[in-house]
């Protein structure tokens, strides 16, 4: 399964930001570019210790169930809940997320493997830097395919 640590995995990663625009449109979901953008770098800055979040409770519950979907090699569906921290409402401004989120994986993977490794993950627990670099490579993913690159 594809990690963020592989190089040639993130630097397409990085591609397909790169091709996205102001005017990208969502195929599905509520965000639009620009949102989307602020909402991956929110989400890979739980990983390089940039966003702390304190779980609520029941996370600490269903983190064993929501881990064991995440680690799935199934691509997540259209239109999946998102955690109410993640949720951007407000307007952003494209250039300045997409310039934060590419220097926010360029220090995840500059930090390397060894800074995630056993870190708590705010929904899913303890993760291996295995499960941080899959999991950060399918969320990317999902969104890019969500607005089409």
């Amino acid at each position: 399964m594809p990690s963020l640590f592989e190089p040639n995995i993130s630097t397409e990663i990085i591609s397909r930001i790169e091709k996205l625009s102001p005017q990208s449109k969502a195929l599905w979901g509520k965000m639009n570019v620009a949102q989307m953008l602020h909402h991956t770098s929110m989400a890979l800055g739980t990983a390089t210790g940039d966003v702390v979040l304190k779980p609520p409770f029941i996370f600490k519950i269903i983190a064993p169930l929501i881990k064991k979907k995440v680690m799935e090699q199934k691509p997540y569906n259209e239109g999946l809940p998102t955690a109410k921290e993640f949720i951007i409402k407000d307007d952003r401004n494209f250039d300045e997320e997409k310039k934060e989120l590419i220097q926010r994986i360029n220090k995840f993977i500059s930090n390397g493997e060894k800074v995630v490794d056993g870190l708590r993950h705010p929904a899913f627990g303890k993760l291996s830097s295995y499960e941080w670099g899959y999991s950060q490579w399918k969320h990317f993913d999902h969104h890019l395919r969500q607005f089409g690159v």
